[in-house]
This record gives structure tokens, sequence and C-alpha cells, in this order.
């Protein structure tokens, strides 16, 4: 028991150096990977030329990529390889290129076993209220980034958050990904990405999923899919960036029209260095993460 207790202690120790400098990134930090382990080769390969990417911009880097992609439109959908062989190649992508990694979490008996090797544990949008989840990642004394719910005001974040806390993990962050706007589309209110700052903890703007229309695509055979606006994402991220945000949550694929996942709102790798460049110029010169105090006196010239 005592072992086990240190080891909970070491882990939010570690937890606790990232946490704090993914806070102090200047002007932000990246989380991103494809959406799906596709294989081991793919998710190499890409890590490989992500992190050159981020280097060379100088942005703290979180490499992403699911193991289980459960909530999906079709049950005939790619989920990925699994939890076992999933967090294997998770692990050895950790080491290979020395980065941390994030990925989702959708049931709590996964936590644990997530949490001995991802770095981030994520907390999918359709599962931000489910207190037992959170509290079973809050446990593994991994950061948790907690993605907003479609169906959720920004204000719901605060509580969603204070569950990590209670919990007795202090490393929280909350991510805005778009909020449902009628049928099969989303839409981003630049307005939560202020008002989502009331979970006291570092805010993330997911510039992909923001964009996705979900089972918005009908498919050939039958049935549908979800679609999105690719072309839309540097729309979003340059609106995130210039309000302020702390972290960027970015899917990327080296060849999306063929992603047997979210493919419509994966940015292709090609366009990445390029975008980001963008990104980074704009945060720099931006006052978003500064709070403007606006005088209501009387005004004399």
């Amino acid at each position: 028991m005592l072992l086990v207790y240190l080891s909970v202690v070491e882990e939010m120790d570690s937890s606790a150096v990232l946490f704090n400098q993914l806070k102090a990134a200047e002007p932000f930090f990246l989380l991103a990977g494809p959406n799906v382990i596709e294989s081991e080769e793919h998710v190499f390969r890409m890590a490989k030329h992500i992190k050159t990417v981020a280097s060379k911009l100088g942005l703290p880097l979180v490499f992403k990529s699911s193991f289980d992609k459960a909530n999906r439109t079709s049950s005939k959908s790619f989920r990925g390889p699994g939890l076992i062989e999933g967090l294997k190649i998770l692990e050895k992508v950790k080491i290979e290129y020395d980065i941390p990694i994030v990925t989702d979490v959708h049931e709590t008996i996964q936590c644990e076993s997530v949490g001995r090797v991802a770095d981030i544990i994520q907390i999918p949008a359709f599962l931000c209220r489910q207190t037992d989840l959170l509290v079973a990642a809050a446990k593994t004394g991994k950061i948790v980034n907690i993605k907003k719910g479609q169906f959720c005001a920004p204000s719901v974040m605060v509580n969603s958050a204070e569950k990590v806390r209670s919990a007795g993990n202090p490393n929280v962050m909350v991510c805005e990904r778009g909020t449902m706007f009628g049928y099969n589309d989303l839409i981003v209110d630049p307005r939560n990405l202020e008002w989502i700052r009331d979970a006291n903890c570092p805010v993330v703007a997911d510039v992909t999923h923001a964009l996705q229309q979900p089972a918005g695509k009908k498919l050939d055979g039958g049935g549908v899919a979800s679609g999105g606006l690719r072309e839309l994402i540097p729309c979003i991220a340059r609106t995130a960036v210039a309000v302020g945000v702390d972290g960027i949550f970015m899917e990327v694929h080296d060849d999306p029209l063929n992603a047997p996942c979210d493919g419509p709102t994966q940015w292709p790798l090609r366009h990445l260095e390029e975008l980001l460049e963008e990104l980074v110029a704009i945060a720099r010169v931006s006052k978003g993460k500064q709070h403007l105090n606006i005088d209501l006196t009387p005004f004399r010239d």
C-alpha cells in the first residue's frame, strides 16, 4: 500500500512539473497527432514529423492519438487497436521521441492503466460530466484535460474541473470544442474562450473537432458518418490564439482523405508548419491573455 501511495505521489510531482511548463508556455502549447492509432509505423512517422515542426517553432508538444474511439457514429467505424496494444504503441512513441502523451479514456476501469503511460488523460466531450470518470482520472495523478460537452454551456466546466480538484488533483485543463447548433453542425462561440476561464485553469481550443458535422455525411452503402469543415480550421485557430488560449489541440494526418476516422476534420500534415507559424505570429502580437480593464468614467477630450 505504501508503494502504491509513493507511486501516485511521484506521478503527481512529475505531472505538476509538466503542468507548470504548459501553463507557462509562450505563446501556447500544442496537443497534436492523428485522431486514432492506425498502426505503429504510422504513429511513429507522424510523431517524428510533428515533433520536428513543434521544436522548430519552439512550441511545447504533447503527442495525441487514441487507442479506441468508442464514440463512433456507426458500429462499423474504425475504432483503433484497443487499450492493450494501443498503450504499447504510445509508450514506444513516448520513449523513442521523448515526448509526453495525451490520450482519452471512456471508462473508469481504463484510467489506471492509461495513467501508467499517458502524461495527460483526456475526458471526451460527451463524458465531461461523468463524475466517476473524472475522479478516476484525477486519482492517477496525471494531468486531466476535460473537453467541454457539445451540449454544455462553458459554466459547466467550472464544476467539471472542481470534481478533479476535489479528488486531490490540481492539474486540470479545460478544452473548448464547439457547441451543437441545430442538426449535424457545431459552432465555435469565441465568448466561450473567455467564459471558460472561470474554471481557473489552462484553456485549450480544439480547432479540429470544433468543425465536425456529427452524422452529417451520408454513406454510399447507407447510413451516416461525421463530416466536417476542414477549410475553416485556420479561421477557428486564428481566432483562438488571438483571444489568448493557453493551448491548441489539433488532429493532424498525412493523408486525411484516406484517414479511417474523422478524416474531414484532420489538418493535412504538409500544411502544419505553415499554419503554426502564422498562429505563433498572431499570438505574439495579441494581448488576448491580458485582462483589459474598461474605464467607464466619463471621457473628456
